[in-house]
């Protein structure tokens, strides 16, 4: 089973073609300074998530600077971006902490740490204005590297080959989801499964996997999962995917300002189309779509993983100092969010 999804990824890859190994137009031919970036994202989704960005920062910079962006895996696998970007062997790197096993005391938070948000806004929010952006740019800072900005992506929700109506459901299927996440999910009898990105939709095909948690259902339209699976659960595990820009600290300090300004601005584009593009589409497949059956967990059964969310909180905390401050400001902003009511949460 494993030879024949490698063999069908790799007749994939050369379907596509060369298409999927062109970074963004470079508008420069010889740039004063040149930077390699690697996304965790695959062509289909760069297309959105990245790209735009990076093609602007590019028009605007010209022949003072240029990005390369590379996708999933295309240098190094997702799970070495951090070696690779300590290193300097790329300059710049678009992923969670999570997923690229950043050695430091925020990682579990990167990606989707279970029910840390209900809504894209948040993120920001917390990095922003709750001090989490001072948190983590203290971590990688100990550790070389600058963190940029953090940003939101798509809620995370079951994409599955069979329905999922219940918790027991759940038992025993094997999911392509973020290492915390499956390390939290586990306990109700899913079973984790990593794999390189790109091998993700045969993996599916084969059997070799019953479903994914890894994205809301903008993107399994948009990387073709929704092709594979037939049932889309609504209940999710977190609101929003907590993403980043880190950049090699010696690369980051060499630039001159203008350009670091320039680099803020544009993540900051990229952040913004994120937040409509997902809001926007989250709902828009949910009601037009025609690929997935929606299922629901019901409210009171789904409450069980949401008190085990704030066990699994405390269990995090209680490992490190930097950790319990994490969770405290989780704890102290989504109790102001409950208590603020409609429309920051409903109960």
């Amino acid at each position: 089973m494993t030879t024949r999804r490698h063999f069908l990824a790799s007749a994939a890859a050369m379907a596509v073609g060369a298409a999927t190994l062109t970074p963004p137009r470079l508008y420069a031919a010889n740039p004063k300074i040149k930077w390699r970036m690697q996304t965790y994202a695959g062509p289909a989704l760069a297309e959105h998530v990245i790209k735009p960005a990076v093609e602007s920062f590019n028009r605007i910079a010209g022949d003072e600077m240029q990005i390369e962006l590379y996708f999933a895996d295309q240098l190094v696998p997702t799970s070495e971006l951090f070696r690779a970007l300590q290193k300097g062997t790329i300059d710049a790197v678009q992923s969670d902490d999570d997923s690229m096993a950043s050695p430091t005391e925020v990682t579990v938070f990167g990606g989707y740490f279970p029910f840390a948000s209900r809504y894209s806004l948040d993120v920001p929010v917390l990095f922003n204005d709750y001090g989490l952006g001072e948190i983590w740019d203290e971590e990688y800072s100990k550790v070389g590297v600058k963190h940029l900005s953090a940003g939101a992506w798509d809620p995370c929700h079951f994409a599955t080959k069979e329905p999922i109506r219940s918790l027991d459901d759940l038992k025993g299927k094997r999911v392509f989801t973020f290492p915390t996440a499956g390390r939290f999910m586990s306990q109700f009898g899913v079973v984790p499964v990593a794999l390189p990105w790109e091998d993700i939709e045969v993996a599916v095909q084969t059997g070799e996997l019953d479903g994914i948690a890894w994205s809301g259902i903008t993107e399994d339209y948009t990387v073709g999962w929704a092709d594979v699976t037939n049932y889309f659960l609504t209940n999710n595990i977190s609101g929003a995917w907590a993403g980043s820009f880190f950049a090699n600290m010696d690369s980051y300090n060499k630039l001159p300002d203008r350009m670091k300004e320039l680099l803020k601005v544009t993540m900051d584009s990229s952040h913004y189309y994120r937040q409509w593009w997902y809001w926007g589409g989250e709902a828009r497949l949910r009601t037009e779509g025609q690929k997935m059956e929606l299922t629901t967990i019901p409210d009171a059964e789904w409450a069980e993983v949401e008190k085990a969310a704030r066990i699994f909180w405390d269990e995090i905390a209680e490992q490190s100092e930097t950790k319990a401050r994490v969770v405290k400001i989780l704890k102290e902003y989504n109790e102001k969010m409950e208590k603020a009511g409609r429309p920051y949460r409903y109960t």
